[in-house]
């Protein structure tokens, strides 16, 4: 039974944030939600009361994938190897979780900092980004390390920079191998 109540407050999450991108978060209703999953709303509210607790719980997700991510990376060995695995768990977790908040995100700007969530979500990312950064390396290239990570996220919003064209799978892949030069070893 556990598993049916996962399975259902994953859907009802993957469903709002799609609807939260198309028709912004202000504008979306839990009856909409509830229409697109095809339940009552007493069957939604049993999972989240409102929009805002389906969005936090969206956002704690993503955040302790961010902190396993940063807390793995950390144990790795300062490799080029260690350093190309790295970008890839990013991007995997991209295609895996991150995709549709970082989607609702590009929509819906200012709702996430609104929330108190919001503010550990940025401090998660923000060190993330600098994960491949060496201490005490050139600034330059700290600023290539923190641009490689920065270069593997913007796959995952492509309409950004008119990037939507291209495949998703193949703009991962453009991303990763810019990120790899980013973080080479001349």
């Amino acid at each position: 039974m556990a598993g049916r109540r996962t399975d259902t407050r994953d859907r009802i999450q993957r469903v709002a944030l799609e609807l939260f991108s198309e028709r912004g978060y202000d504008k979306t209703t839990l009856q909409e939600v509830a229409e697109r999953l095809d339940i009552t709303r007493p069957a939604l509210y049993y999972h989240f009361r409102t929009k805002e607790d389906i969005l936090v719980s969206v956002m704690e997700v993503l955040v302790t994938s961010v902190e396993e991510l940063i807390a793995w990376a950390r144990a790795q060995p300062a490799t080029a190897e260690a350093r190309l695995e790295i970008l890839r768990r990013v991007a995997d977790l991209l295609e895996d979780q991150w995709r549709p908040l970082m989607r609702f995100a590009q929509v819906n700007h200012g709702v996430m900092g609104d929330l108190p969530m919001g503010a550990r979500m940025q401090e998660s990312v923000v060190t993330m980004l600098s994960v491949l950064a060496v201490p005490g390396a050139a600034p330059v290239r700290q600023f290539e390390a923190r641009l490689a990570v920065f270069a593997v996220i913007l796959a995952s919003v492509p309409t950004i920079f008119g990037m939507d064209e291209i495949p998703e799978d193949e703009r991962t892949a453009v991303a990763l191998e810019v990120a790899a030069k980013l973080i080479s070893d001349r």
